[in-house]
């Protein structure tokens, strides 16, 4: 597809648009500098602003110029929720994530070329503004019953909560922000997720009575699951992209277990993938849908761009060794321990002598109790790292010291598919 907004509607990354006719033809008639922002609100961006980044990346492909804000000073303030009042993160913490969010961000842009990407932050033009100047030169342009308006906010003042004056002006702030980026580098697009267009459109607005232009904005959809459900998170909370709040194992892992349903979105929206491919991919997932063929392929994809192929073979070979496709003894520990974590792996006390397997099965919660664990390995269905336990062995066999790995996992599976670990403690 060579018009770049028929190819964001065949993926279903348009949900709002200002003039689309208009900003069509902007984008045909030559290279177009947008941005998209990024509050650092916590250390690590999640996987919901992946659908931004990626968005982000296909405009510069396809030609134009990318700018990727972090919000130092809106980081400061926070978008309202609608249900309760930000905490308000101290200065220092919010610039050492601005540092981490920036280093995140680059992996997918181009910073070479014609079309090279920049990195902003609107710290550098909201610092030295006074407020007298914030409230005359800005405030003036801004209607509050246009302000109250905004769902967010409509829906905190009809609560017990209210909200508090900084968070109500957080929209005025991001529509300097596109403002600023006008000026400077000559912007004239805002992309950013279906719940900001509020605020998209407060910055089109701004910069029309200011400057007398127009300018674009358009906003994908919410990313939610087939039934329309929000996209979920792994056990522990959000799908970080910083590896030290949660391993590639686990990112991997949250791609791998789509449900079926959710691969032919999910595919359009996340992959760089033609049609082609993705269309032959939604066909395997009807076709075949226990190969899981379109479900690895995201996740490698994806691991792949956020982590890196070195990460991504790792976490794959992590994944074939588990269920036994593969050597756990070439796992490194780290990605070994990250697998184990996410499938499970209670830590059990032990003497000199390790637990019997039977007891390792019941406190794994392979097996509802000893004499269910016992037939399990009567039936040949037991396995430890790999390695099927002799269906003849006696009831109190156990493994050894040595066959620990790294001195602290085992590895067990019930069947093909049932795998938990236990750390000896």
């Amino acid at each position: 597809m060579t018009d770049i907004i028929d190819e964001l509607h065949w993926r279903g990354l348009i949900a709002l648009s200002t003039d689309e006719q208009e900003l069509r033809s902007a984008l045909a008639a030559g290279p177009v500098t947008y941005y998209v922002g990024f509050d650092p609100t916590a250390p690590s961006l999640h996987h919901g602003h992946l659908v931004q980044l990626l968005t982000a990346r296909r405009l510069q492909q396809a030609g134009h110029r990318p700018l990727a804000l972090v919000g130092g000073s809106t980081g400061l303030i926070g978008d309202p929720n609608p249900d309760r009042e930000r905490t308000l993160n101290d200065p220092g913490v919010v610039a050492g994530w601005v540092e981490k969010i920036e280093r995140q961000v680059e992996p997918f842009f181009d910073f070479e070329g014609p079309n090279a990407a920049r990195v902003v932050n609107n710290l550098d033009w909201t610092a030295p503004m006074s407020a007298i100047e914030f409230l005359r030169d800005i405030g003036q342009h801004f209607r509050v019953n246009k302000m109250l308006a905004k769902e967010a906010v409509a829906a905190r003042l009809n609560s017990d909560v209210g909200i508090g004056y900084s968070e109500f002006s957080y929209q005025i702030l991001q529509a300097l922000d596109y403002l600023e980026l006008y000026r400077r580098h000559g912007c004239t697009l805002q992309t950013g997720g279906s719940d900001q267009w509020g605020n998209l459109t407060a910055g089109v607005d701004l910069i029309r009575r200011v400057e007398g232009t127009t300018v674009h904005a358009f906003a994908t959809p919410l990313l939610t699951k087939a039934d329309g459900t929000k996209y979920g998170k792994t056990a522990g909370g959000a799908v970080w992209l910083d590896p030290d709040m949660l391993a590639p194992y686990g990112f991997y892992q949250f791609w791998l277990n789509l449900d079926d349903a959710d691969v032919p979105s999910h595919l359009r929206v996340m992959s760089f993938r033609s049609r082609e491919e993705i269309e032959d991919l939604e066909k395997q997932t009807v076709d075949r849908p226990a190969a899981r063929t379109a479900q690895r392929a995201l996740a490698a994809e994806l691991t792949t761009l956020v982590h890196g192929a070195e990460e991504t073979e790792r976490v794959v070979a992590a994944s074939q060794a588990l269920f036994g496709r593969g050597e756990l003894a070439e796992l490194d520990e780290r990605t070994l321990g990250s697998a184990l974590a996410e499938a499970g792996a209670p830590q059990v006390k032990a003497g000199e002598e390790l637990p019997s397997y039977v007891d390792l099965f019941v406190e794994a919660g392979l097996a509802e109790s000893r004499s269910a664990a016992r037939r399990t390995v009567a039936e040949g269905g037991a396995y430890v790292n790999n390695v099927r336990i002799d269906p003849k062995s006696p009831n109190e066999a156990a493994p050894h010291r040595e066959d620990l790995l790294y001195g602290r996992w085992l590895v067990l599976r019930r069947g093909k598919r049932n795998v938990c670990g236990v750390e000896i403690s």
